[in-house]
């Protein structure tokens, strides 16, 4: 979309300077495919209305509408289809640009191309070359330049270095996640050379992250920088340029203001707030297209195979045990472990749907029989900050079990992990440690559905009495 509006100019200065214009951007990321409101937040639908309503948006304003990626991966609704109901709804919610998150790589680089075929706005992502070549990959470009009320607009996009260990690592084998100060150093006068005003940078970063960039996006007037990944809320103006970071999965988003001298093209002043997106009139045309999806998806995943009578949340033990359980159930292994954010949503009470076990384990992945040594499980389960998921392994203090039995050390253990963790997602070891596991071929969904479904659980016998919903 190329916004054009001249008659977004402020008033003349009294000076007789040239007249100044406001150039708003509205900003918002980690989507994760959450286009449909529910009872905390309007959606996509929502959303647009409040834009309209509350901002002023018109698709000729002088408006950006920018995200900073992980636009598809999460409910069924959206990750069913591989994120195509959610990139149909940004279309027409006039998205202009986007930077590529880990979670555009969830459905591999053929899956991206599709995307970016399908999006009426462009994939952003400067940073990530061709290891062999420098050169920028094909299914993203490294900046795009828009023209927003008579002013040359340059947004360029950074990946977070960190795409390699958050996606699946064969997904983006060949890609190198360069530096992020040298990446703006490099691109900022490519942008200028060819014709741009004003600059700004859409990132898949953090709020340190940002902060960190701030000094060379000042030093290069960069005015503004747009998070994401780590789903925080940010609204704030540091050495003059704009940190804006509006939570996720459409509950929140950012404005802002720049204020812009179109002769010189220096940026006068710049603002920033953050505004929720409650439950709230829909936009009839996104709604039309979340009811098509909906049906698509009614027809293959709306199969009720539980009933759960209080809801599982997606942090607690006894989702994590549930599926943990499962896997072990269905396969003949001493072990199960997987990644704590593998688990992606909750289950809310009531009816449990195959689009529900969709919505919590969105990833395309499978299960791995990898073969370590004690020793080995117990490094694997102590790796980073959170404990993973498991069963079959116990412990007290230092003291491990499996299935009842004394850890060895130097026994040989069967462990059942996704491939994700298996290809070094997350920093995991379990290729270096076996080199040739087992691949089982098994979609890690599936010992959950049937796990679920064989209890047979009803509104009078929920499946609460079959969760073990303690720590492990």
């Amino acid at each position: 979309m190329v916004a054009l509006a001249l008659t977004s100019c402020l008033p003349p200065a009294a000076d007789g300077s040239p007249e100044l214009v406001q150039i708003t951007v509205l900003y918002t990321n980690d989507e994760h495919g959450w286009i449909a409101a529910d009872n905390r937040r309007g959606g996509a639908a929502g959303m647009l209305t409040r834009w309209r309503e509350q901002e002023g948006y018109t698709d000729d304003g002088p408006f950006l509408v920018l995200s900073g990626g992980d636009l598809w991966t999460g409910p069924a609704l959206s990750t069913w289809f591989d994120g195509e109901p959610a990139v149909d709804v940004m279309n027409v919610m006039g998205y202009d640009a986007a930077v590529i998150g880990n979670h555009e790589f969830d459905f591999g680089r053929e899956g991206l191309r599709l995307r970016g075929d399908q999006a009426e706005f462009a994939f952003l992502g400067a940073n990530a070359l061709d290891a062999s070549s420098g050169a920028p990959i094909d299914e993203v470009l490294p900046y795009v330049i828009e023209e927003v009320a008579g002013v040359q607009v340059g947004i360029i996009g950074l990946a977070s270095r960190r795409t390699p260990q958050t996606t699946m690592p064969t997904h983006v084998a060949g890609i190198e996640f360069v530096d992020y100060d040298r990446t703006l150093e490099r691109v900022v006068p490519q942008v200028r050379a060819e014709g741009a005003d004003v600059v700004l940078a859409i990132t898949h970063l953090c709020v340190d992250e940002m902060r960190s960039l701030v000094a060379t996006a000042a030093r290069l007037d960069v005015a503004m920088i747009g998070g994401g990944h780590c789903n925080d809320r940010v609204a704030e103006v540091v050495q003059g340029v704009a940190l804006v970071e509006a939570a996720w999965q459409y509950a929140a988003y950012g404005r802002v203001d720049l204020t812009v001298d179109p002769a010189s093209g220096d940026v006068r002043d710049v603002a920033v707030v953050l505004r929720d997106n409650p439950p709230g009139p829909a936009d009839a045309e996104v709604e039309t297209i979340l009811a098509r999806w909906q049906a698509e998806l009614d027809d293959e995943l709306m199969v009720t195979i539980g009933y759960t009578e209080d809801g599982i949340k997606r942090g607690s033990y006894a989702m994590a045990n549930m599926v943990m359980d499962a896997w072990l159930a269905a396969y003949p292994a001493d072990v199960a472990m997987s990644n704590p954010g593998g688990f992606r949503q909750d289950i809310d009470r009531g009816e449990i749907t195959l689009a529900d076990v969709v919505g919590v384990m969105p990833f395309d992945n499978t299960l791995v029989d990898v073969a370590l040594t004690g020793e080995q499980v117990i490094a694997s389960y102590l790796h980073g900050s959170r404990r993973p998921p498991i069963a079959g392994l116990e412990h007290e203090g230092a003291h491990y079990t499996v299935n009842g039995e004394p850890l060895d050390p130097k026994a040989t253990y069967h462990v059942l992990v996704n491939d994700f963790m298996y290809a070094g997602g997350d920093g995991y070891a379990f290729a270096d440690y076996d080199p040739d596991a087992y691949m089982t071929s098994i979609d890690w969904r599936q010992p959950v559905i049937d796990w679920i479904t064989v209890l047979r659980t009803t509104r009078d016998q929920p499946i609460e009495a079959h969760l073990d919903t303690a720590p492990r």
